[in-house]
């Protein structure tokens, strides 16, 4: 009798186990795309559910492109990654960003490209009906393109905005980044709006050489981003895009429906970032790490102590 309940209690200890062991379900895994902003952003989230939650966060950071990073939140090897409204209308929906108002095209005379509440709503509905991922509200900012020349061409030609930048006849050397130049709300998007005077082909490069070769002169202008660290030191102007070309970039968490449900204090933990994240401080994070070097882990760290959410 004393082996029998030895057995039946080694047998109900291995089934609380299981049972335990699913209900814990496998570790959350956090995603980025391969560039700072989103690294940083990817270990932000990351460490707060962690905390949040009490429990290891898996991390997938600096994967590659926008398609690499969706292809893998589809896939469930991410359950969540930042991602931006433009970039999701144009590169993962394909939907015509003049037409992205909800059920009806641009109103007669306005801007070709959507709201930022616009834009909004029609990823979230999109994102449900396509891939089951929730689209949570925006963290703050918005990461638009930013067209950038040197202060010194801008205060010699006196160039503000994108059409004045079209209006010069000598022309540009345009450097650009990879996805920049395939996307259609990108290059494509930029010489059909403006008719840019191109001097030549642009250079495609690495988005971390872009500064670089437009301090060198190699090229004349740049097509960067609204919350480059660099844009707050660096003696070089943003074009304002006073046509409207770029759709608004709001950043936001996409996050797997699943994951939401296996993990119930995921999405509060998740909404305790929505819009603490200024394009003022997402420079400021940028720049700590591209211009100072400081450790990633070590500037979310920083940034989560600074709004209040360590306990």
């Amino acid at each position: 009798m004393g082996g029998e309940k030895i057995v039946a209690g080694l047998i109900a200890a291995a089934g609380a186990h299981w049972i335990l062991g699913c209900s814990r379900g496998r570790q959350l895994t956090v995603g980025s795309k391969n560039f700072t902003e989103q690294v940083i952003l990817g270990e932000i989230v990351a460490q707060h559910v962690s905390l949040r939650l009490s429990e290891r966060v898996d991390r997938k950071l600096n994967l590659g492109g926008t398609l690499l990073a969706h292809q893998a939140l589809v896939k469930g090897d991410l359950d969540l990654y930042p991602e931006y409204t433009g970039t999701a209308l144009s590169a993962i929906l394909k939907l015509p960003l003049s037409s992205a108002r909800v059920g009806r095209g641009p109103a007669k005379g306005a801007p070709p490209t959507p709201t930022p509440a616009e834009a909004l709503t029609r990823v979230r509905k999109e994102y449900k009906k396509r891939f089951n991922i929730d689209w949570l509200d925006p963290l703050g900012f918005n990461n638009t393109f930013a067209m950038v020349i040197r202060g010194e061409d801008a205060r010699k030609h006196q160039i503000e905005t994108l059409s004045d930048a079209a209006g010069l006849a000598n022309g540009w050397t345009l450097g650009v980044g990879y996805e920049f130049q395939q996307r259609r709300d990108g290059l494509v998007g930029l010489l059909k709006t403006y008719k840019l005077p191109l001097k030549r082909s642009p250079r495609t490069m690495d988005l971390g050489l872009l500064y670089k070769a437009l301090e060198q002169k190699q090229v004349d202008m740049v097509a960067a981003n609204a919350t480059d660290g660099l844009l707050s030191v660096l003696d070089v102007k943003v074009l304002k895009d006073d046509k409207g070309c770029f759709p608004p970039y709001q950043a936001s968490l996409a996050v797997r429906a699943d994951a939401l449900t296996k993990h119930p204090p995921l999405k509060r933990a998740l909404e305790q970032l929505s819009g603490l994240i200024s394009d003022e401080i997402m420079r400021t994070l940028n720049y700590q790490v591209d211009g100072k070097h400081l450790p990633v882990s070590e500037v979310a760290l920083t940034f989560l102590r600074s709004a209040g959410l360590l306990a």
